[in-house]
């Protein structure tokens, strides 16, 4: 019998007593802060606004409007009822956001509320009119379980284990990553060794074409659904019913070819259509270089850098086509290229493959913790 199971059959044997969010919490909305306030008020305390990315954070800024353990939850777009955690931290949060903070820790833990609330928040945001919402007045209705302190301090401990376990497996990748970029532009650093192509001297732009109709969301590549850093390609959100696209093959190199999308790449593992966002470069002499070696260079921060260099446009740059085929190429004889390939793909498939390495690690931890949590914060409601 664990821990966990003895405290329920001591403290909780017939249920837990469920009560709303605002008989226990506080209840506040934060403020209207534009980018432009940010820029003139720029300091060192964070501003949460109501995106996910960066653990929510929109700026900082040089006051904080909060000083406390508390839990913030995002009331607006698509993120709205993501929840966030806050401990020893002085920080404000704009007018997309809400804040409890509990009344009594003595009877509530904050960090217990948050695990609670990632469960049962996103459960009462209205998706209507486009605009999902969960507004202060719902979330103050939002009915949670509230078993004795000593039940939630220790299923706390149980997740906080789960999390810190993920949160080392994050840590890890992003040093494989960064290990992963120094052996990449090591081993395709070449002197006069070997011999130097222009990309226009070995690939070329595809022009073949093929009808809007002949594609599906699988075989349709648009910027929307290309993937930043070497990551390959989603289903698409949107195929065009109708026109001509440029036609792309097994092991053509798709990059996006509009700001912010420049360092998107794909390496083509099946055939489909593309639009003018995408340029679709084709070896010409597969027997002189490999696709996936010309791929492992235009992943490259060196071509991305140039890339972004040579990019024309005010207000959505693109890259300068002729540029781009002008970009030097170090071409070692095929067996060289051979090694390569295979070192840095050894080192990508532990970085970026989802079916193996660490990001499949991450991903069965983290399906393991939502099982867990959720298993964990059922409660039976006691009767009277």
């Amino acid at each position: 019998m664990s821990k966990l199971d003895e405290l329920i059959a001591e403290l909780c044997p017939d249920g837990v007593e469920f009560v709303t969010v605002e008989e226990i919490c506080d209840i506040t909305r934060g403020r209207v802060m534009s980018k432009n306030y940010l820029r003139e008020n720029i300091g060192a305390y964070p501003v949460y606004s109501s995106q996910t990315a960066n653990n929510g954070i929109f700026g900082y800024i040089n006051t904080f409007d909060y000083d406390c353990e508390s839990v913030t939850w995002t009331t607006d777009g698509a993120n709205a009822g993501s929840v966030f955690y806050h401990i020893n931290e002085k920080f404000s949060i704009t007018n997309v956001c809400g804040l409890l903070r509990v009344k009594n820790n003595e009877l509530v833990s904050t960090k217990f509320l948050f695990y609670v609330l990632q469960v049962y928040a996103k459960k009462y945001v209205n998706d209507g009119m486009g605009n999902p919402k969960l507004m202060s007045n719902v979330m103050a209705r939002i009915s949670v379980p509230l078993p004795p302190l000593p039940v939630q301090q220790e299923i706390v401990r149980i997740l906080d284990n789960f999390t810190e376990l993920t949160a080392e497996l994050t840590a890890e990748l992003t040093a494989r990553r960064k290990q992963y970029e120094y052996y990449r532009d090591l081993l395709l650093t070449f002197g006069d060794e070997v011999e130097w192509k222009t990309l226009d001297e070995i690939a070329r732009y595809a022009k073949s074409r093929i009808e809007a109709r002949e594609v599906n969301a699988d075989t349709y590549v648009g910027v929307d659904n290309l993937l930043p850093d070497k990551m390959g390609k989603t289903t698409s959100n949107y195929v065009p019913l109708e026109g001509r696209l440029i036609k792309y093959d097994i092991g053509d190199i798709l990059i996006g070819n509009i700001r912010p999308y420049l360092k998107k790449i794909w390496l083509a593992t099946d055939a489909g259509g593309t639009n003018g966002d995408v340029l679709v470069i084709r070896i010409n002499d597969r027997k002189a270089v490999l696709p996936k070696y010309l791929y492992f260079v235009l992943s490259s921060d060196n071509f991305f850098v140039y890339n972004m260099q040579n990019a024309k446009g005010a207000k959505m740059p693109r890259g300068d086509k002729t540029a781009i085929m002008k970009y030097p190429i170090p071409v070692p004889p095929l067996e060289e290229q051979e090694r390569i390939v295979a070192i840095l793909d050894r080192f990508d498939a532990l970085c970026n493959d989802l079916t193996s390495g660490i990001p499949a690690e991450i991903e069965a931890r983290q399906k393991q913790y939502e099982y867990y949590r959720d298993k964990l914060l059922s409660f039976k409601e006691v009767t009277a």
